[in-house]
């Protein structure tokens, strides 16, 4: 959780040289040089699209990103605006690792017991429950009532980088916690995009879809290798979803929940497989260092470089596919995927007549359901199921820390700001409900850090020896 091990040890040299400096990077890195998925270009491409959508140009950036997109292939033909073209096809990215981080964590984490993973989904029901029917109760039966999916999800990346600020004070199991409500949480909101504010289910993409789902699975079962199939059958899976009208979004959970969270070769049985290789190639490279010819010490080299392909793709079996995908992708969904997605969707025009609604029943609704409902929806139902024996808190996260999870899960900003532009489209009611959700995460994300730092101890000084 949090910077890579590398990073770490790197962030301790450096202390010794400028320990103000290092005191103050620390705080930030988590932001953005986790291993994980982090928000600090998420958080610096929001300021500057709310920059950009409030000053002169703000017409034609808005317009850059209305501009319509068109992928033809003979006579069939798929149009949508740029900003649509990263909803659908690049968000999906930071669902194929926030799949493959849940499944890792239920096969072989925090969660891997039944009544541990029981515990976020009882928290993620609450978690949508709850602030639903608070912003309801608010702003139902009116204009604003279409507004209630965007109290529903979470915003992962924010909220773990939030966590990650605390990587070495709190238990691993918070952050899979953290991880595995939001998932839950966002399928939750997808299947709310689907059938709630899609006009039509196609079934065709969703059977397309489907089987493909399935070839990607038949091929793990016969040990299939090579990455090109995987990669070809899961454009088919998003295909199939996109065209069926379902947001692609859920197309990059169900792609990440099929990759292995178990290497294909143990380490105990690289160690024995290897070993005569291994000797093998000594014995060749010797040869060929010793060859009296240019032909033999040829042949002696080709026979080290086979038995090194050999030790490669071994030394390959052993990595696990998740570790692998997570690693590949996450620097691309932390400073292009999620960076572009803000930029394209945070159209908030802050204007005296904007900043009046403040005050209205939709905007009071959004901040009620998110911070207020999802704390209490997410500890009040975690709480119910540990209390009859349905769920287990992972171990060593205390209720306080349950309690700071819940207020993180008020972040609400990627796909509530894209359901608020479904509910509303274009216009002033699109634009008060982003402001809801901008000011519940501001406050979302200050009350959820004030309780985890409450949980922590005293922070060592900078540039302080380590700990024996």
């Amino acid at each position: 959780m949090g910077l890579s091990p590398r990073l770490t040890g790197r962030a301790s040299a450096r202390a010794h040289h400028s320990p103000l400096a290092s005191a103050f990077l620390r705080r930030v890195e988590p932001f953005f040089a986790g291993s994980e998925v982090t928000g600090g270009p998420l958080l610096i491409a929001t300021i500057l699209a709310l920059v950009l959508t409030n000053i002169g140009t703000a017409h034609a950036y808005e317009r850059f990103w209305d501009m319509p997109v068109r992928i033809a292939f003979g006579d069939r033909a798929v149009s949508h605006r740029l900003a649509e073209w990263i909803d659908h096809a690049l968000l999906p990215l930071f669902f194929v690792i926030v799949g493959a981080d849940v499944k890792r964590e239920l096969v072989d984490g925090a969660l891997s017991q039944w009544r541990s993973a029981a515990f976020p989904l009882a928290g993620a029901i609450g978690g949508m429950a709850v602030p639903i029917g608070l912003y309801l109760l608010v702003a139902g039966g009116g204009a604003a009532q279409p507004g209630w999916g965007t109290v529903i999800t979470t915003d992962t990346a924010f909220g773990l980088a939030l966590i990650a600020l605390f990587a070495t004070s709190l238990p691993v199991g918070l952050r899979a916690l953290m991880l595995a409500f939001a998932a839950v949480d966002d399928v939750g909101g997808l299947l709310v995009i689907a059938f709630a504010y899609s006009d039509a289910i196609d079934p065709i993409g969703l059977i397309v879809a489907g089987a493909a789902l399935a070839g990607i699975v038949g091929l793990r079962r016969i040990g299939w290798v090579s990455s090109v199939p995987y990669v070809l059958l899961a454009l088919i899976v998003w295909g199939g979803v996109l065209e069926s009208g379902i947001h692609a979004t859920i197309a990059g959970v169900l792609i990440g929940l099929t990759v292995p969270v178990a290497p294909r070769l143990a380490q105990a049985a690289f160690a024995e497989r290897v070993q005569r290789r291994v000797d093998e190639f000594k014995h060749a490279h010797g040869a060929a260092e010793r060859a009296e010819d240019d032909e033999e010490e040829h042949q002696q080299r080709e026979r080290a470089e086979e038995r090194l392909g050999y030790l490669q793709e071994m030394a390959s079996a052993t990595r696990v596919a998740s570790s692998r995908l997570i690693e590949v992708l996450t620097p691309w969904v932390n400073y292009v995927v999620l960076p572009l997605f803000a930029l394209s969707n945070v159209r908030i025009h802050l204007s005296g007549d904007l900043l009046a609604m403040v005050a209205s029943p939709l905007v009071i609704g959004v901040v009620l359901g998110l911070v207020v409902g999802k704390p209490l929806g997410f500890l009040g139902f975690t709480w119910a199921a540990s209390a009859i024996g349905l769920a287990r808190r992972p171990d060593r996260v205390t209720w306080r820390m349950v309690a700071g999870v819940g207020a993180l899960a008020g972040i609400g900003f990627t796909i509530s700001l894209f359901i608020a532009g479904l509910a509303f489209g274009d216009g002033e009611m699109r634009e008060a409900a982003s402001l809801g959700v901008l000011i519940a995460s501001i406050l979302a994300a200050a009350i959820g850090y004030a309780i985890l730092r409450s949980c922590t101890g005293p922070r060592p000084m900078a540039g302080a020896p380590p700990e024996p």
